[in-house]
């Protein structure tokens, strides 16, 4: 599936099954939320943090996918296409940092 298929998909669901979308600051607010929640099983797994019972059983794969939604909700109401997004994105990373990480001591053993 292609970013652009994702975001015309979200877009279908949404009119067939959501009635509408949310307004945007309520998606930035949902959006936020899912942020929390993917963060809550990053610092569990991968911090100092230990499970809860009640978080023991969150997917963090399904997290991340939650973010994914929203942010393509966002996208789809404020006229952004993801794809040249990302791809212009990518291109002002290369341009910025095609040396500045090669050449970082602390990343290079």
């Amino acid at each position: 599936m292609t970013i652009e298929q994702a975001q015309q998909q979200v877009d279908e669901w949404i009119k067939k099954y959501g009635v509408r979308y949310f307004n945007e600051l309520t998606n930035t607010a949902i959006l936020m939320e899912e942020v929390g929640e993917l963060a809550r099983i990053m610092a569990r797994k991968y911090g100092e943090q230990s499970f809860k019972e009640s978080d023991k059983q969150k997917d963090m794969a399904d997290e991340m996918a939650d973010v994914l939604w929203v942010l393509i909700c966002l996208a789809n109401q404020t006229g952004v296409n993801l794809t040249e997004a990302f791809e212009k994105n990518m291109d002002k990373k290369t341009g910025r940092d095609k040396d500045r990480h090669i050449n970082n001591e602390k990343l290079n053993p």
